[in-house]
């Protein structure tokens, strides 16, 4: 079977096949800017699945559907993706695009929708110094 990345001398991985390739076309970043990490997103569940399979997501950070986590580019990262590559998403990012989990919650928080400009009251007694 043929192997659906290539390793490139600087460890990027790129895609082997014509509809990877044309897909991997749109994320091309500058040349300032190196493709450094994975972002993996679980878009299937493992339930069904055997357990070789879960423990390689857990291996991932990988808990629940649509969670997204990001890995650098290394051998280990990229054997553990193509291991579970039919349940998971995976884009090449740069190291600025890398968001921790605190981030992600952050950016999917909706805003409250309004905003508090003063109150009528001038402040309770017990928030006045």
């Amino acid at each position: 079977m043929a192997s659906l990345f290539r390793i490139t001398p600087n460890n990027i991985f790129t895609p082997s096949s014509r509809s990877f390739a044309t897909a991997a076309q749109k994320q091309v970043a500058s040349k300032s800017e190196l493709n450094t990490h994975f972002k993996i997103t679980l878009r299937r569940s493992a339930i069904a699945l055997g357990e070789r399979k879960k423990e390689t997501l857990v291996a991932l950070g990988l808990h629940r559907r649509m969670q997204t986590v990001y890995h650098v580019h290394t051998p280990e990262a990229a054997g553990k993706i193509l291991k579970v590559k039919e349940l998971v998403e995976v884009e090449n990012v740069p190291a600025k695009a890398v968001r921790s989990q605190s981030e992600q919650r952050k950016e999917r928080k909706a805003s409250r929708g309004y905003q508090v400009q003063g109150t009528k009251l001038g402040g309770l007694a017990w928030e006045t110094p």
